[in-house]
């Protein structure tokens, strides 16, 4: 027998303890609890609506626009569990927005990443689909975190994002007392050759998960390090947050205009001006 606290088709929802008229249509997904307040420096206003585990959840407005975020803590388990009871509230867009670490020469600390599509290096998505399923960014949403951060400006890169299910030896670092896992010497090497961009923990799941629902999902981490230069330094941690809740404006935008024209998906034909 279930016992009935533990029901995840409850309104209330087990892990993050929201229910439908606690979150927006779109929900930002940063891993660290104390980034919400990153994001939500940027928008009108915010309420806090929920706080259990690492799951802290706001809900507010950006520039008018209905937004929340939800923190998932790290990695793609427990980020996974945000996108499912968060989908079950009703949520229907996920923007991941973190840090990464980037193994391309050309990238700058600071500089954005949006990830087109991503090696599914953690376990957590093989458990919903088998491993050949794509994890693939939509494209909605990739257009518009491109179209936010020209807006503001900032420097970005497009493609590939790897997702491991470690930080250590599931990312080419040694481990304690430098014990070096299997492969680990050649793993960084291998990604940069298939061109690669980043490093991080969550996007993988987060896309497949909603990819497999029918859901909009996408990603935009500030790099933190360079796995090619050896450079590191926390910045820009600002950029990623507020690329991804112009981001969120630009697809309601979107979502406008399609309605308007009655196109099922939004196309380059259709303008968000």
């Amino acid at each position: 027998m279930v016992d009935d606290s533990e029901d995840p088709n409850d309104d209330e929802q087990y892990h993050l303890e929201v229910s439908p008229e606690d979150v927006a249509d779109t929900v930002l997904l940063p891993g660290d609890p104390d980034r919400v307040e990153t994001i939500t420096a940027f928008w009108d206003d915010a309420e806090e609506r929920a706080r259990h585990r690492e799951y802290r959840t706001l809900t507010g407005t950006y520039e008018g626009t209905e937004i929340s975020v939800t923190s998932t803590g790290i990695g793609a388990p427990s980020a996974a569990i945000a996108v499912e009871e968060l989908a079950r509230v009703g949520v229907d867009t996920f923007l991941r927005v973190g840090s990464c670490g980037a193994i391309q020469p050309d990238m700058e600390v600071g500089d954005l990443v949006i990830t087109t599509g991503a090696v599914r290096q953690e376990g957590t998505s093989h458990a919903y689909v088998r491993e050949d399923y794509p994890a693939a960014a939509d494209y909605e949403v990739v257009t518009a975190l491109v179209a936010a951060a020209e807006r503001l400006g900032y420097d970005y890169h497009t493609g590939v994002t790897m997702s491991a299910d470690s930080f250590y030896a599931g990312q080419g670092r040694p481990g304690f007392d430098g014990y070096e896992a299997p492969e680990m010497d050649t793993l960084v090497e291998e990604l940069q050759e298939a061109k690669v961009r980043n490093i991080e923990m969550e996007a993988s799941a987060i896309v497949t998960l909603a990819s497999i629902f029918g859901l909009r999902a996408g990603a935009v981490c500030t790099v933190y390090a360079n796995r090619e230069t050896g450079e590191f330094q926390v910045e820009g941690e600002n950029r990623a947050a507020e690329t991804a809740s112009l981001a969120v404006k630009l697809l309601a935008k979107m979502d406008e205009v399609k309605a308007e024209a009655g196109a099922d998906r939004w196309h380059a034909g259709l303008s968000i001006e």
